[in-house]
């Protein structure tokens, strides 16, 4: 078994073990960056829908500052990529072929900011993810087109690893950020 799917395993297991629900203040990291890193008041924040014992991003739906930007889901094209289209939080949505929820194909936009799902990262901010690379590819494609999307990993402390192995496909996070701040 290679390195990257026998850390997976092990951290699949250790997200299931210790996930715990989060509070309003975990997004506070997120609203400093937002602050700090962007001008626009008119943001397009990309989510994930939260599976498999994923930090619940969902939460961000329940924090005023949060209210004036658009949020949009991923979804799976037949390519092994994805797109992102606009959702609201209580439009309806659909199982694609790995049982994740996403929107019934709505208008497509470019995020501003993705929150990106991880099983386990550094202190580099690389990251770990499923295995498929939806991730990497499609943040490598918006860097490839010099388009600046900020690329803000989710993660519960305890999915630190010491030196996650990496190849030229993998994508570095600007940020990751956990129950404990921003690294």
């Amino acid at each position: 078994m290679d390195k990257k799917k026998s850390i997976r395993k092990i951290y699949l297991l250790k997200r299931k073990k210790f996930f715990f629900g989060i509070n309003e203040n975990f997004f506070n990291p997120l609203k400093k960056i937002i602050k700090k890193r962007s001008n626009k008041k008119n943001l397009n924040i990309a989510l994930y829908y939260p599976s498999n014992f994923e930090v619940n991003v969902l939460k961000i739906f329940d924090i005023q500052y949060f209210e004036k930007f658009k949020f949009l889901l991923p979804i799976i094209k037949k390519s092994n990529s994805m797109d992102f289209h606009i959702w609201r939080k209580n439009d309806i949505l659909c199982l694609n072929k790995y049982g994740i929820l996403e929107p019934i194909k709505s208008l497509k936009v470019e995020p501003s900011v993705i929150l990106v799902p991880l099983i386990a990262f550094d202190k580099n901010k690389n990251r770990i993810g499923y295995g498929k690379g939806y991730y990497d590819k499609t943040l490598n494609k918006y860097s490839n087109l010099n388009k600046r999307v900020l690329s803000i990993g989710v993660a519960f402390s305890f999915q630190k690893y010491n030196k996650i192995p990496i190849n030229s496909k993998d994508f570095k996070l600007d940020y990751i950020i956990t129950e404990k701040g921003i690294i």
